[in-house]
């Protein structure tokens, strides 16, 4: 089962507990008529818990699906659960520089978006204080060339050829080829599939903190996944 998620930095000036303290018990209703009927539409945060230097909890939803039955299209309620953490990390570059909180959706990118906003609104009020990541070019190009052996797919965009708009190489050993190095001069790495060397699975992961394991794995080795090997090139 592929896992999927993407990755946020929440911009306002908080920590752990007070996000925590925000979210604990949160629940929203929403009442709708649906074909002359009253349906009420929940929102919730369940399963909320610290651990270390980690906030976990699982953003709940019911929404009204669409299905075709028998000539008709028919409304009914789903529910989505999806799971999030918020990992507090140091900066340590230069003293004036504070912690940030980085946020985690497991959730495929436009769900995991508007979860982001969703929570922007309840933690802040408002939406765009949890923001898109952005992982520096550089950063990614050393990221890439620690798994020189196993990068199974890398796309470059930014490109500076006329009327090319994104470059892409398959292959096995990406790293060693010269039209490798050709790329990298006239565009920006944004997407790679490559081999953990740490964890042995194969990943996809953008410069925007979009991250899918192809390999089998389970919720919590996503998780480990994330702290230990993508966090730290934000």
């Amino acid at each position: 089962m592929v896992l999927a998620g993407k990755l946020f930095v929440v911009e306002e000036d908080v920590d752990l507990q007070k996000i925590a303290s925000k979210l604990k018990g949160f629940q929203s209703e929403e009442k709708r008529k649906d074909d002359g009927k009253d349906i009420s539409l929940i929102t919730e945060i369940k399963d909320l818990r610290l651990i270390g230097d980690s906030l976990h909890g699982t953003f709940v939803q019911d929404q009204l699906l669409e299905v075709y039955h028998r000539g008709e299209k028919v409304r009914i309620p789903t529910t989505s659960e999806a799971p999030f953490f918020f990992v507090e990390q140091a900066q340590k570059q230069t003293q004036e520089q504070e912690g940030r909180i980085v946020l985690t959706i497991m959730e495929k990118k436009a769900r995991a978006n508007n979860i982001a906003n969703q929570l922007s609104k309840i933690l802040f009020i408002t939406s765009g204080k949890i923001v898109e990541v952005r992982i520096e070019p550089a950063r990614f190009v050393r990221f890439h060339e620690d798994n020189f052996e196993d990068t199974k797919v890398i796309f470059f965009d930014d490109v500076n050829l006329p009327n090319i708009k994104k470059l892409s190489l398959y292959g096995s050993a990406l790293g060693d080829t010269s039209l490798y190095l050709d790329h990298l001069k006239h565009g920006k790495i944004w997407y790679i599939v490559l081999k953990s060397k740490r964890h042995g699975t194969v990943v996809g992961v953008t410069r925007n903190g979009v991250v899918t394991i192809f390999s089998r794995a389970t919720k919590d080795e996503f998780i480990n996944y994330v702290k230990e090997d993508i966090i730290g090139l934000i």
